[in-house]
């Protein structure tokens, strides 16, 4: 039986750090450098060696690491991970915002001593004029086990490994950043830490192997004060000059994307969409935070209408829910995107895509789950790294139009991701691979297909009619 004991005091040691490493410079910083994000995915500390780490991302900018496996040393017998993707995310202002998190999957330390399944980060924080929070929700270590024993973490738990380690989960803390005049709060939290209090397995007493970690902090910056600027002299009446009258400047949103020209996101509300049935929205390794009503300078209302979940060129983007398609097509600022509108009513934006499957047709009937395109960065996200814009626009606010968007942050922490569902699964057709099989795992699904086996090598002109004839068959 392997023993618990909380770790109040690792816990209120790190929590003094973060405290230490805001307190101190607070004095002479600006509350625009304290609304700040970081993440890494895994580190390693070797007493008196170089050790290894995944590089640590901060925002602002926005910034995101997605990488596919890790291993220090190359044969991954300190750690291995089959899967690491990790973001920072940050808008300071009179409405601050950030977010970090970090997603770490298959992991094996020590040769095994220590495996899980996942690990999951996640910090955030916001500051008004009014208040401010921060919380690590979301975290979580799933699938621990320790020398082969299967154990439950919790909030500061540790777990010794035999007489020479031992395992820390969810570390985590807040700390303020209130002054008198302004409103701040900070949070991090280490989802996984491994140390050793003895030599073993060729490493020192001392070192560390931290999985997952994450910490969010914003504070209200309030708004510098602008002089008026002076009143335009009129001409006086009687001097013969008419006053003329200027027309206003059209609206620059394309279709369906037209905002107002207010500065004004929708009320922090979370409708009901529908009993069930929703997806998360992106196939694979991804990382999003909660930037909702975050200024933007792109769009004539000035605010993010949803949150950008970045990951990989190419990866899959799926329909949320049983729906139809439609807007498919280009504008400047959202670059190849679509629209679905679920059976509710309620409808979805997808905008950055880099390319489209043959399923995303306006008016198609499609299934949740459905391959609607890939990802990118199109349109004016041409200079980001590749992400989807996401948008969820509720039945009962579609009559506010192209501003009547809700946060998403909350829907995609519910929705069901489909990360580890196996290709050949979502292809349907394809046979089951035994899982004692050496066969290597299906990388692709095959969306459509072209069949030329009639084609004769021998004959130059035989492949053009083939394409020719199926070409006829697809139109009829």
């Amino acid at each position: 039986m392997i023993g618990v004991g909380r770790l109040a005091p690792v816990a209120a040691a790190l929590a003094a750090v973060v405290a230490l490493s805001v307190g101190s410079a607070s004095a002479t910083r600006s509350a625009t450098d304290l609304t700040a994000a970081r993440a890494f995915a895994v580190q390693v500390a070797v007493p008196g060696q170089s050790g290894s780490a995944t590089p640590s991302v901060s925002a602002p900018p926005d910034s995101v690491g997605v990488g596919g496996s890790f291993a220090y040393p190359s044969d991954g017998s300190v750690i291995s991970a089959g899967s690491v993707t990790y973001g920072a995310f940050a808008n300071p202002g009179q409405s601050a915002t950030s977010s970090a998190s970090a997603e770490v999957s298959t992991i094996s330390i020590f040769g095994g001593d220590v495996t899980v399944a996942t690990v999951s980060a996640k910090a955030r924080a916001s500051a008004n004029s009014k208040r401010s929070s921060a919380d690590s929700s979301g975290s979580a270590v799933t699938g621990l086990a320790i020398q082969g024993q299967p154990v439950t973490p919790a909030s500061g738990t540790q777990f010794p490994i035999g007489d020479w380690g031992y395992v820390v989960t969810l570390q985590q803390g807040l700390t303020s950043l209130d002054t008198k005049r302004s409103a701040g709060t900070r949070a991090f939290v280490t989802g996984l830490q491994v140390r050793l209090t003895a030599d073993h397995y060729g490493l020192p007493a001392g070192t560390e192997v931290m999985v997952g970690y994450a910490e969010a902090g914003a504070r209200y910056a309030p708004a510098e004060k602008v002089a008026p600027k002076p009143k335009p002299t009129h001409p006086t009446r009687g001097s013969g000059q008419k006053k003329k009258h200027q027309k206003k400047a059209p609206s620059t949103g394309v279709g369906p994307e037209k905002p107002n020209l207010t500065i004004r996101p929708p009320p922090d509300v979370t409708p009901r969409l529908t009993a069930g049935g929703y997806v998360f929205p992106v196939y694979g390794p991804s990382s999003f935070g909660d930037t909702f009503g975050a200024p933007r300078g792109d769009v004539p209302s000035g605010w993010h209408h949803g949150e950008d979940i970045f990951g990989q060129l190419g990866e899959p983007l799926l329909a949320v829910a049983d729906g139809t398609v439609f807007s498919v097509g280009w504008n400047d600022l959202g670059g190849y995107r679509l629209w679905l509108r679920d059976k509710a009513g309620n409808e979805f934006y997808y905008a950055h895509l880099s390319a489209y499957s043959p399923l995303a047709v306006n008016n198609r009937q499609v299934k949740a789950g459905t391959v609607l395109g890939f990802m990118g960065n199109t349109g004016d996200a041409s200079t980001t790294p590749y992400h989807l814009h996401f948008e969820i626009h509720p039945v009962g606010l579609l009559y506010l139009g192209y501003d009547g968007a809700v946060r998403p942050y909350p829907y995609l922490m519910a929705w069901k991701h489909l990360e580890d569902v196996d290709f050949a699964g979502v292809a349907g057709w394809a046979p089951p691979i035994s899982p004692t099989s050496s066969a290597p795992k299906p990388g692709a699904i095959l969306l459509s297909q072209t069949d030329i086996s009639t084609a004769d090598g021998l004959d130059p002109g035989s492949l053009e009619r083939t394409l020719k004839q199926a070409a006829r068959t697809d139109r009829g």
